[in-house]
């Protein structure tokens, strides 16, 4: 049982800046990855952005150059820095873990966060 709390979503007029934040808590040993995902209304889920528990850093090309992710997988918290926002960055966001939760396994498990909304208007 793993929990993920986002926020940092709202609306932002085009061209702005935006910080999401992502915190995991639960049932945690470890965890190896934490990132985010977008869907936008009539659009299929999209990765955005990843972060492994050894600093490594990975975009996807709609978002490469306007994005950074950072945090402290060790410390089960993640931010996502999006910059030059668009009209087409509206979407929910969501944060994800891939959670190792027991000494005894290296077995992980995919967990996800409620969502927080971007919204980029003038």
């Amino acid at each position: 049982q793993v929990e993920l709390v986002e926020s940092g979503g709202g609306l932002v007029q085009p061209g702005g800046s935006l910080r999401l934040s992502c915190t995991a808590s639960g049932t945690i040993y470890s965890i190896n990855s934490m990132g985010w995902y977008r869907q936008a209304p009539g659009k299929e889920r999209e990765f955005v952005a990843a972060l492994t528990e050894f600093g490594s850093a990975k975009y996807s090309y709609s978002v490469e150059g306007r994005c950074t992710i950072s945090g402290d997988v060790s410390k089960y918290t993640v931010y996502l820095q999006l910059n030059d926002l668009s009209f087409e960055d509206t979407a929910v966001y969501q944060c994800h873990a891939d959670v190792r939760g027991s000494s005894t396994t290296t077995h992980s498990w995919d967990y996800w966060g409620q969502g927080t909304q971007v919204t980029v208007s003038s």
